[in-house]
Order: structure tokens, then sequence, then C-alpha cells
């Protein structure tokens, strides 16, 4: 299913591990934006966001420690192509959320929305040019499949038909989603080659090299950027510490997640398994806040799940 990569892990064993641990890091995925939405009522998005980095930052330290200290290894010393790496991943993902946060402004937010699922496809190109990586034509069809279903669970309680969703393609809307799904999927890509190009023996010890150094330069930004532009933020955060704390270990237990998860397979690969995190996501809203289906989330539901069988089972 993947290509061969310099430093990457190699094992059956292993190949049914990224499956675990991706569908681990998906669910606390939708627990962790849970706790966002719910702290961004009382601090705005930047404070919402920043927390996931700044109060992450502690336990991405504690997981590096801890995993070298389990393995008995010394830390990787980073190299100037992981810091470069890194680096692309970390301001690409921010540059991304950013992105996705714009287009809640827009009236026809739920059409860019959907646009920026493209990810996995995206990755897929991205592993292609940056890494050499191929795909095969079952895991291209997962892909495409699970791709189609997040975007009509997207657009399902919208205005907008299947039809509209294909044509609003040249919309400003669906241009800054693309854009958003481009720069995860290059954020993806690069984490992944972060993570290989440290040589390490160890994947959780090279996922937990990396996501310390992605999540120190993050809250290094954000934290700027917010002591420029949204100081009364900052004394929000301090009175939601707790609350922020919980988001922070949650997300960095994901972030962990992801990055193990791509240090053992191709990022399009793994993404595409993460569309998984879509089912968490509308079960939570079915089945705890009694919200109503329509034949259009149904549909998509079932073919993201369509797509994870074939990626799986293929």
């Amino acid at each position: 299913m993947s290509a061969a990569v310099a430093g990457e892990p190699q094992g059956g064993y292993r190949m049914e591990l990224w499956i675990v641990i991706t569908i681990a890091a998906a669910f606390l995925q939708n627990i962790r934006s849970s706790l966002q939405r719910h702290l961004k009522a009382h601090m705005g998005t930047t404070g919402a966001t920043f927390v996931r980095f700044g109060f992450g930052l502690p336990f991405a330290a504690l997981y590096l420690f801890g995993m070298t200290a389990y393995s008995g290894a010394p830390i990787p010393a980073p190299s100037p192509v992981f810091l470069a790496w890194v680096s692309l991943g970390a301001l690409g993902q921010i540059a991304a959320t950013f992105l996705l946060l714009h287009l809640f402004s827009f009236r026809n937010f739920t059409v860019g929305t959907a646009y920026s699922r493209t990810e996995p496809a995206q990755a897929a190109l991205f592993g292609l040019i940056f890494l050499g990586e191929t795909v095969g034509p079952l895991t291209l069809i997962a892909i495409a499949i699970s791709v189609f279903g997040v975007m009509l669970i997207s657009v399902a309680r919208s205005a907008f038909s299947p039809a509209a969703l294909v044509t609003s393609v040249f919309t400003r809307t669906a241009g800054i989603g693309l854009l958003s799904g481009t720069l995860f999927g290059v954020s993806a890509v690069s984490y992944r080659a972060a993570s290989l190009s440290l040589g390490y023996p160890n994947f959780a010890v090279q996922a937990a090299t990396t996501l310390l150094w992605a999540i120190a330069l993050q809250t290094v930004v954000m934290l700027a950027w917010m002591a420029w532009r949204d100081r009364e933020g900052l004394v929000r955060i301090r009175a939601a510490w707790k609350i922020s704390a919980l988001v922070g270990l949650v997300g960095a237990t994901a972030s962990f997640g992801w990055f193990a998860a791509m240090t053992l397979q191709q990022a399009a690969v793994v993404k595409a398994l993460a569309q998984i995190e879509m089912i968490f996501a509308f079960s939570t809203s079915v089945f705890i806040f009694r919200e109503h289906i329509n034949r259009l989330e149904i549909a998509g539901c079932v073919l993201i799940v369509t797509g994870i069988l074939v990626l799986v089972l293929g």
C-alpha cells in the first residue's frame, strides 16, 4: 500500500498498528474540537486556537522524555533537513487552520469547508512530489470515495446540491477551502518527511520529537501574534486555564497519534482513514444533541465507511 521510504519502519504488525493509532487520534481530535468550540464562546477564535498549542506543549515534552526514557535511547538531534520540514508543516498547519476559520465569515462557507476536506487527495499528490511516494489504484479509489462522502455531509444541511458543489469550484469560498486543504496536505506530508528524516529506529520517538518541535514553533508564533493583536485574549485564556489544559492534553495526544501513524504510513493514506472523524462528529450530533438526520448525511456516512473499508481491506 505504501512505497518504501528510507527510515520507515517495516513489518505487517505495524501496518495494523497505524490503523489503530489513526482511529484513536481521530476520536481524540473530535473531543478536542468539541472542547475548542466551547472555549471559542469565552475567548474567541484566536484564544481557542492558541490553547491547542500552548497548553499542549508541556504534554508534548512529557511524551518525548517518556518515550526516550522507556526506550533508553537519547533524544534525536534535529538536522537542518528536519528543521526545514517541521517548520513548513507547523506554519502550513497554522495558515490552513486560519483559512478554515476564515470561511465562517462567508454566508456560503459550507462549500469552502467541503473543498477543504480534499486534504487526503492533495496529500497523495504532495507525497508524490516531495517524497516520491505512490499509492495504488485501490487506495486512490478509497480516497475518492471517502472525500466525496465528507463533502456530502459538509453541504447536507445547506441549500447547495451536489451539482452546485461541483459548479461552485471557481467561487471565492471554494478557492479558500481548496487552499486550506492544500496547506493541510502539505503540512501532513511535511510532518512525515520530518519524522522520517530523523532516521531513528523507534517510530514513537520519531513522532514525539517531531511533535515537540512543531508545537513549540506553533506556540511561539501564536503567542507573538496574540501579544501583538489580542492581549485581552491572553487574559481570558488565563482565567480558563483548567479546561484549556484539558484541550492541551487531548490535542497533544491526538497530534502524537497523527505523527506516529504518519511515521508508519503515508500521509495520504492516514488522512484518508482519518475521515472517520466525521463519523464520530456526526454520531455526537445525532446521539448526544439529538439532531435530525437527512438523506445526504446518511449517504455521506455510508460513502466514508465504504472508502475506509476499501482502504483497510484493499
